[in-house]
């Protein structure tokens, strides 16, 4: 048994993909392909399942289409739509500080030091020199100088913002 603190979430299948049981699947990690990974992890009705994968292909950045073993038919695929798609830390390789995006942090819990908890960063802006994070609707500045730590087991970035930052 897949128990939570083995994995961590890379995803969710949104929908299927032509008749052949192929899904799309929108990633905030691609670690299954650096380190040719076998399996997903699906959770399917609350229980974490491994789905192993015949074949992927990237469609975007953050899409790719997956086929699953056994699923062979639109109808299969349909199942698995809506269902959330995780990677296990044991077959994460280990990186450097220097090798992550900022869109990695995409799903990582945001802990200020005086407000404490302000939700999950749902979307990276990196789009000019001053990189976001959207968290909770706010956008906060992913400025290196901010962040106290990182504690990539535990997908949760500490940072120290600045005075009044989260009053505008």
């Amino acid at each position: 048994m897949i128990r939570e603190d083995e994995v961590y979430k890379i995803g969710i299948i949104t929908r299927t993909h032509g008749v052949k049981g192929e899904v799309s699947l929108s990633f905030t990690d691609d670690v299954w392909d650096r380190v040719e990974a076998d399996y997903l992890v699906l959770r399917v009705d609350g229980l974490l399942v491994p789905f192993f994968m015949e074949e992927y292909r990237f469609r975007s950045d953050t899409v790719a289409l997956v086929k699953f073993q056994d699923c062979d038919t639109a109808d299969d695929a349909k199942e698995l739509c809506g269902l959330e798609v995780y990677f296990p830390y044991a077959l994460t390789p280990e990186r450097e500080e220097e090798d992550y995006t900022w869109r990695y942090f995409t799903g990582f819990r945001v802990m200020d030091s005086k407000a404490g908890e302000l939700g999950e960063v749902e979307r990276v802006d990196d789009s000019t020199a001053n990189v976001l994070f959207e968290v909770g609707g706010r956008l906060i500045p992913a400025a290196e100088d901010f962040i106290e730590r990182i504690d990539h087991q535990g997908r949760t970035i500490y940072m120290r913002l600045p005075e009044g930052l989260l009053d505008l």
